[in-house]
Parts: C-alpha cells; sequence; structure tokens
C-alpha cells in the first residue's frame, strides 16, 4: 500500500509542472478571452455582439478561406508523405543510412519558425535563389509574382512541411518498430508484399498516431501568423497584413484598440479548432483500447 501511495505521488510530482504551466497560460488566458468576447470595452455584457460584428467583417470570410485552404493542403500533405517517409526509412537495412535520414529529417525543425521563413524568402526570390530555375517555373519571373495571394497555401504548406514533417517521420518511424515482428512475419508468409504489408498491415496500425499527428498540426496550423506576417512585410503591400484569422485578430488588438473584438475572433478559432479534434478523434479512435 506504501509503494502504491509512493507511486503516486511521485506521478503528481511530474505533472504539477505542467499543470502549473497549463492553468497560468492555458485556462486563465482562455477564460480571460471568453470574458473579454461576450463584453464591451467598459466590461458590460453584450452577448454575442462581438461575434457578430466581427463576422460581418469584410477581410473575416477571406482570411477563413484563406486558413481553411493552407490547413487542407498542409494536413493532406503531411500525412501522405510523411507516412511515406516513415515507411521508406524503416525499409531500408542498413542502420547508419536509418540514422542518418533521420538526423536530416529532424534538422529543420531546429529553426525557429521566424528563421525558416526568413531563408525561405531568400530561397523564393528567384534573382537570388539557388534554385531560380525551378522557382520561375513554378510561381513566375519576379518576387512578386511568385508570392501572389493566390501562391501562398502552396508555399505556406512547403514552408511547414519543411519546418515540421521532420519530427513527425521520426516519431511514425518509432511507432512502426512498435508493430510485433510476428505480425509482419505472418503477412509475408500470407504472401504480402511490401505495399499491401504498408496498407493492410502497417497504416491500420498507426491510426491513434496518425490521429495524434492531425490533431497537434490542426492546433498549430490554425494559428498562421508567422508566416503571412513576414511575407506581407517583405512584399510591401502585395500581401497583405490581414491575410490570416490571427493576424485580423491582432490587427484588431492593436491597431483598431478593440480587443474585445480581438478575443471574439480567437474564441471562433479556438471553437472550430476544437470541433475539428473532436471529430478526430471520435472517428480516428484515440482514446480506443486495443
Amino acid at each position: 500500500m506504501t509503494g502504491s501511495r509512493l507511486r503516486l505521488s511521485a506521478g503528481h510530482v511530474f505533472v504539477s509542472g505542467y499543470v502549473v504551466l497549463l492553468v497560468a497560460f492555458g485556462i486563465v488566458p482562455t477564460v480571460y478571452a471568453l470574458n473579454l468576447a461576450f463584453t464591451d470595452a467598459r466590461g458590460v455584457f453584450t452577448g454575442f455582439d462581438n461575434f457578430v460584428r466581427t463576422a460581418q467583417d469584410f477581410r473575416f470570410l477571406a482570411a477563413v478561406e484563406h486558413v481553411a485552404t493552407y490547413l487542407v493542403l498542409w494536413l493532406v500533405t503531411l500525412t501522405v508523405l510523411v507516412l511515406l517517409l516513415a515507411l521508406l526509412v524503416h525499409r531500408l537495412t542498413a542502420g547508419w543510412s536509418r540514422a542518418a535520414l533521420r538526423f536530416v529529417y529532424y534538422v529543420p525543425g531546429a529553426l525557429a519558425g521566424a528563421s525558416s521563413v526568413l531563408l525561405w524568402l531568400f530561397m523564393l526570390d528567384p534573382s537570388v535563389s539557388p534554385v531560380d530555375d525551378l522557382v520561375r517555373a513554378l510561381w513566375g519571373e519576379t518576387f512578386v509574382q511568385v508570392i501572389a495571394p493566390g501562391h501562398l497555401p502552396w508555399i505556406f504548406t512547403l514552408i511547414a512541411f519543411w519546418t515540421g514533417a521532420g519530427g513527425w517521420i521520426v516519431v511514425m518511424y518509432g511507432a512502426l518498430n512498435t508493430i510485433p515482428h510476428q505480425v509482419m512475419e505472418a503477412a509475408r508468409v500470407d504472401g504480402a508484399g511490401p505495399v499491401k504489408i504498408a496498407l493492410r498491415v502497417q497504416l491500420p496500425m498507426l491510426r491513434k498516431w496518425i490521429v495524434y499527428m492531425l490533431i497537434l498540426s490542426l492546433a498549430a496550423g490554425t494559428q498562421l501568423f508567422v508566416e503571412p506576417q513576414l511575407v506581407s512585410q517583405a512584399s510591401f503591400g502585395v500581401v497583405g497584413n490581414d491575410y490570416s484569422i490571427n493576424q485580423l485578430a491582432y490587427l484588431y488588438a492593436f491597431n483598431q484598440n478593440d480587443f474585445n473584438g480581438s478575443a471574439a475572433i480567437a474564441v471562433d478559432l479556438l471553437i472550430v479548432a476544437l470541433c475539428c479534434a473532436g471529430l478526430f478523434v471520435a472517428r480516428g479512435g484515440l482514446f480506443d483500447t486495443d
């Protein structure tokens, strides 16, 4: 009994730091934002007025469309390419090659978001890019043509994949290593080739890991801010500073001094992200017991 209580106490100690940070930087700001969203500048309760007012802003639906387009491209690209690359690394027989690839995949994630965007702004400028022929073939002859608003969802997807996919490849590779060897051997004995094993055995057993990746990537993707903000500054007005929902909330707070409207936009984003995450959990069986 004493040992059980000791283990329980140790568990509480280990999670206490996370709980404190969660309350301080997660729950408290959320409650504060909810209070702002349903009140006016004087603190008087206004119901859904802030939500209606911000939704009627001509910039709001455009920002929603931009972020939604980016999220679809980002999540589909992430899922397909991460799984393909993880399966490829898992198929390699040489241990040194697996280790080298895992390291190469993970390196870009060490760069901060702003640093990655600045690097890609250099890569996407045809006048200085080391891959200028490819950039011109894909998007245009000048930097202004390359960062045209219609190209930005693809560009942001490319930046996000370069910086964030490597860590998920390593995670999926580790998950593949947890599949029992007996299951893989039984599939081979039954005559299944590499493609059929991947589709019928490995991917179904990675379902929970895939759902977990989608939830965290969705949460990060909805917070699109640094990339369009830096592109907006580099384009000298070609790309507006209200491209994403987070940028619009920032403008409400610090340009229009409307913190209540900014909070309403943030709550909108939170509700959509929670609903999508709940859908992923329900459809993916993230918490189902095997």
